[in-house]
């Protein structure tokens, strides 16, 4: 072959292989819509597409960490036989490399087979069922929120250190008000649990319920309901007057979401949060500032913890060089890579949940008169969830 033609021959070839060998991520995103979860869900995907713009990704085929990106949402309707039905579809059809979002714990532990038939990532960017962190942890999730137990087990050790002496617990009946209580009654210590009370997933009248915590005469209620069951809950319980003789701590249920509609009925509520809003770190004011500009309200946990996700997605990519394909390599990466965060430096316990530093978060008025969620110090730092050590050495990373 003549030298000229050849050097040609060998240019094509070099520019022609890496698009023989390039790849298309596939996400599939699932939420909630509809019912007590709609507002959450729309949170959630709003912070997960600002996450996803602040690299570079606006639609699909837009490159993510380098490799082309297609993007398909499905709503559960707070169902797990629904949300099943959309994963089967995201796998069989759309080809997903993962399955990101969820909310409902119920949901999420349905999906757990499901997955690891399919030999494919989920990423939970909300609920944190505490059996995926334990004996049925497996190599192929990652949790970007926080786990359900270690939630209750802050709010507990705070009310151990406010020398609570006695309580009362409301939770909704499914998966994650278990965890709730189970991880409540792991951090309380120096006083006694009276009652507790389990009520629907989805409960919008909880005067039967106050009423019952009211007659025990607790020092305080602590109460776990996510989107309008917290909205509900709050309000009827500043309407009944129970917050003048007992304290409310709560568990995901006041934020940026539900704080506006609560209004002043949240006025001192009292939480165990792994997110400060009004932290002034240069990714934190910038995903306030362009959440704001973009969505026109303040943004709520839900997108904070999808914002790190979807950051987190495209830096394990541009670390497995866009192999989309390879998913042990990309699920390693998930847990064993750099991303910006809203909370400092993300760093994975062996079960693909998050080590995660708490604030008592409490809500107040601030000079100019608004509602503020502030930090009152640290509850604890660093700290892994209590089922790490039951995750079996084989499905560690």
């Amino acid at each position: 072959m003549h030298l000229s033609r050849f050097v040609v021959a060998v240019m094509a070839a070099s520019i022609a292989a890496p698009a023989a060998e390039a790849q298309e991520l596939r996400i599939g995103f699932l939420t909630n819509y509809t019912g007590s979860g709609g507002q959450q869900g729309l949170h959630q995907r709003n912070g997960w597409e600002l996450g996803l713009e602040h690299e570079g990704w606006r639609k699909n085929g837009d490159p993510l960490g380098g490799v082309p990106m297609r993007l398909v949402y499905g709503d559960d309707q707070a169902k797990p036989d629904v949300g099943l039905k959309e994963i089967d579809k995201m796998l069989s059809v759309e080809k997903v490399h993962m399955v990101a979002g969820y909310m409902w714990s119920n949901v999420l532990m349905a999906s757990r087979q499901r997955m690891i038939e399919a030999q494919r990532i989920f990423m939970s960017t909300i609920p944190g069922a505490s059996p995926l962190a334990g004996a049925e942890c497996t190599p192929l999730f990652v949790n970007l929120a926080q786990n359900n137990d270690l939630n209750a087990q802050a709010l507990g050790e705070l009310a151990t250190a406010d020398k609570v002496k006695s309580v009362y617990v409301l939770v909704p009946n499914y998966q994650g008000g278990k965890d709730i209580v189970s991880g409540f009654r792991s951090g309380y210590h120096g006083g006694k649990i009276i009652g507790q009370s389990a009520f629907k997933l989805g409960e919008a009248d909880f005067q039967a319920d106050i009423s019952k915590a009211r007659a025990m005469r607790p020092e305080a209620v602590v109460f776990f309901g996510p989107g309008a069951m917290g909205i509900s809950f709050v309000k009827q319980w500043a309407a009944a007057g129970a917050g003048k003789e007992i304290k409310l701590y709560t568990v995901l249920t006041v934020d940026w979401l539900t704080l506006p509609p609560m209004g002043d009925a949240a006025l001192g509520v009292i939480s165990a949060g792994f997110w400060d809003p009004n932290a002034q770190d240069e990714v934190n004011r910038r995903f306030v500032k362009d959440y704001i500009a973009k969505y026109q309200h303040m943004p709520s946990r839900s997108a904070a913890t999808n914002y790190d996700a979807a950051r987190l997605v495209a830096a394990a990519v541009r670390k497995i060089g866009g192999k989309v394909d390879d998913i042990p390599a990309f699920a390693k990466a998930l847990r064993h890579t750099e991303s910006p965060s809203l909370r400092g430096r993300l760093a994975f316990s062996e079960n693909g949940f998050l080590i995660e530093t708490y604030y008592k978060l409490v809500v107040e008025k601030a000079a100019d008169g608004r509602h503020t969620i502030a930090n009152r110090g640290v509850i604890f730092r660093d700290r892994k969830d209590p089922f790490w050590q039951d995750c079996p050495n084989d499905r560690r990373l």
